[in-house]
C-alpha cells in the first residue's frame, strides 16, 4: 500500500495506528523521487540519508516533503537552481524550514527552479527543464516547478513553494494541485534567496486546501531576523475551515474572464472560461454572492510591466552580492573585476541576464523616474484599486491563465499582448501582499487548470475557507497526475 498519495491527516492517522512507520514513508517518498527524477527532472538534490523521527501528536511528524532548492538549507547543497551557486553549502537554515522542522517534518529532497526564482516556464534550472508529470511534452509553469511536479505526483503530500508572482499559484494550477502564498509576512523570508524583496513570499503547495493549511500553520510566525513578519500566533488557518461560505461575496472581473475580450480565443482557452463559469454556480449554490464588476482596462494592461521593471530593479541589487568572491565558484581572471565578470557572464542564464540588464537600465538615474518610480506609483494604483474591492467582496476570483500547461516545445518566457492580463494578474497578490490561493477547477483537453481566489491582508482564514468549501463542491481534490496517453 502507498501512503505518499494521501492527505496529511490520513498519513498521521496510519502512522499513530501503527500501518505504517516514519522509515517506510521515507522509502516510499525516496522510491518515488527517484523514480520522477528519471521522467521530469523535478530534484537538485534527492536526500537518500533522510532519517525518520519520532511519531507525536503533531500532524506533520514523520511524514516527508519537499523543499524548493531557493530555501536555505544547512550542510544540504542549495542552489537557486544556478551555476553561480552550483556548490554552495549553507552553513544555516531557513527559518520556515526549521519551524517544520520542529514540528517533526521530514524533507526527501531539494525540487528544482527556474533559476533564483525568476522565470514562469520551469525550464531556466541549470539541472534541466522540469517536465509535468500529467504530460511530459508541457512545462509545469515556474518557478516551483519541481515542487508542483512532485506533489502531483504523489512523492510526499506538500512540497515549499516561492512566489514573486505566481510561481506557486500558477505552477499549482498547470499540475492539479493547491498552491498558496499567504500574506505577505505571514512566513519569515529569512534564508529564502532574494529575488524581488516587496513582492517575494513563501508558501505551499498540497492536493488539498486543509493541508495547505495544516502545513502554513507549521511555517508561519514571527521571526527576529525577517523584519517583515508578524505575529499571526491568533490566526488558526486549519482550524477555521468550516466550510460555513453562507452570504460571503466574490467578485470576478470582466475585462479578465468575459470570452468576448478574446477575439482570436483559442479553444483551450473557451473551455477554460466555460470551466470557470461552471465554477461560479458551485459558489453560488453554496450560498454566496458573486458579481461581475469592470476595472479600468489601462490599468489592468499595466499589471505585467509594472511586475517587470519593479521585479528586475530588485533582483539587481539583491544579487549584486553574487561575485564569486564570498560564495560560489570562483571564476578565472587576472583581475578581480575580470573574474567577477567572468562568474557572471559565464554562471547566469541568458534569461537571467536580460533582467539584470532591464533592472540596471531602470534604476539608472536618467531613468529612475521614468520607468522604476512610474512602476511603484501604478502598483499602488492596482493595490489601492482592490483594497477598494475588499470594502465590499470578502474576494477576487479569477481563472489561473488561458488554459493547461503550455508546451514545452515552442513556449517561450515573452508577452502576448492579447491575453497578458490573463496570464499575469495574479502578480496583484504580490503587488498588495495580499492572501491568494489556486485551487484545479477541472480540466482542458485532458489537462489541470485552476481558479484563483484573493483576499485582502490579514484574511487567510477567510480567503482559505472559501477556497476549502469550493474545493469540497468539486471534484477536484486530492488529485494524483495520470500521464495523457
Amino acid at each position: 500500500m502507498t501512503y505518499m498519495d494521501k492527505s496529511i491527516e490520513e498519513i498521521h492517522k496510519a502512522l499513530k495506528e501503527g500501518q505504517v512507520t516514519s522509515e517506510e514513508l521515507i522509502k516510499e517518498s525516496l522510491e518515488k523521487s527517484h523514480k520522477l527524477q528519471e521522467s521530469c527532472n523535478a530534484f537538485v538534490t534527492i536526500l537518500d540519508d533522510a532519517k525518520p523521527v519520532e511519531v507525536t501528536d503533531d500532524l506533520l511528524s514523520g511524514i516527508p516533503y519537499g523543499i524548493k532548492d531557493n530555501y536555505s538549507t544547512k550542510g544540504i547543497l542549495s542552489t537557486g537552481s544556478s551555476n553561480t551557486l552550483k556548490d554552495y553549502v549553507p552553513f544555516f537554515t531557513a527559518t520556515a524550514i526549521e519551524n517544520l522542522e520542529k514540528h517533526g517534518a521530514v524533507a526527501t529532497n531539494k525540487t528544482v527552479l527556474d533559476e533564483f526564482g525568476m522565470g514562469g516556464t520551469g525550464t531556466t534550472g541549470h539541472t534541466g527543464t522540469v517536465k509535468n508529470p500529467w504530460d511530459r511534452t508541457r512545462m509545469c509553469a515556474g518557478s516551483s516547478a519541481g515542487s508542483a511536479a512532485a506533489v502531483a505526483a504523489g512523492v510526499y503530500p506538500y512540497a515549499t513553494g516561492s512566489d514573486t508572482g505566481d510561481s506557486i499559484r500558477k505552477p499549482a494550477a498547470y499540475c492539479g494541485i493547491v498552491g498558496y502564498k499567504p500574506t505577505y509576512g505571514m512566513i519569515s523570508r529569512y534564508g529564502l534567496f532574494p529575488f524581488a524583496s516587496s513582492l517575494d513570499h513563501c508558501g505551499v503547495l498540497t492536493r488539498n486546501v486543509k493541508d495547505a493549511a495544516i502545513v502554513t500553520d507549521a511555517m508561519k510566525g514571527i521571526d527576529k531576523y525577517d523584519m517583515t513578519s508578524w505575529d499571526s500566533k491568533d490566526i488558526h488557518l486549519a482550524e477555521s475551515l468550516n466550510g460555513n461560505v453562507k452570504g460571503k461575496k466574490l467578485c470576478y472581473i470582466k475585462e479578465i474572464c468575459d470570452i468576448a475580450m478574446y477575439p482570436n480565443a483559442s479553444d483551450e482557452l473557451k473551455e477554460h472560461l466555460n470551466n470557470f463559469m461552471k465554477a461560479i454556480q458551485k459558489c453560488q449554490e453554496l450560498g454566496m454572492e458573486v458579481e461581475e464588476i469592470s476595472v479600468d482596462k489601462t490599468l489592468l494592461n499595466a499589471i505585467p510591466s509594472v511586475y517587470v521593471v519593479i521585479s528586475c530593479a530588485e533582483a539587481t541589487s539583491n544579487m549584486s552580492n553574487l561575485t564569486g568572491f564570498i560564495f560560489g565558484p570562483r571564476a578565472e581572471g587576472d583581475k578581480w573585476d575580470e573574474e567577477m565578470k567572468n562568474y557572471r557572464t559565464k554562471g547566469f542564464s541568458p534569461l537571467i541576464k536580460r533582467r539584470f540588464v532591464i533592472g540596471s537600465y531602470v534604476l539608472q538615474a536618467q531613468n529612475k523616474d521614468r520607468y522604476f518610480h512610474n512602476a511603484q506609483r501604478v502598483r499602488r494604483l492596482v493595490v489601492d484599486k482592490w483594497k477598494e474591492l475588499f470594502e465590499k467582496y470578502d474576494a477576487v476570483i479569477l481563472p489561473v491563465g488561458t488554459g493547461p500547461a503550455k508546451k514545452l516545445e515552442g513556449s517561450k518566457d515573452i508577452l502576448d499582448k492579447n491575453t497578458a492580463t490573463l496570464e499575469d494578474h495574479l502578480q496583484i497578490g504580490n503587488f498588495g501582499g495580499f492572501p491568494s490561493i489556486t485551487i484545479p477547477d477541472g480540466f482542458v483537453s485532458n489537462l489541470p487548470v485552476g481558479l484563483n481566489i484573493t483576499g485582502n491582508c490579514y484574511d487567510d482564514e477567510n480567503v482559505l475557507n472559501i477556497a476549502y468549501a469550493l474545493e469540497n463542491a468539486m471534484e477536484y481534490k486530492d488529485q494524483i497526475a495520470k500521464e495523457v496517453e
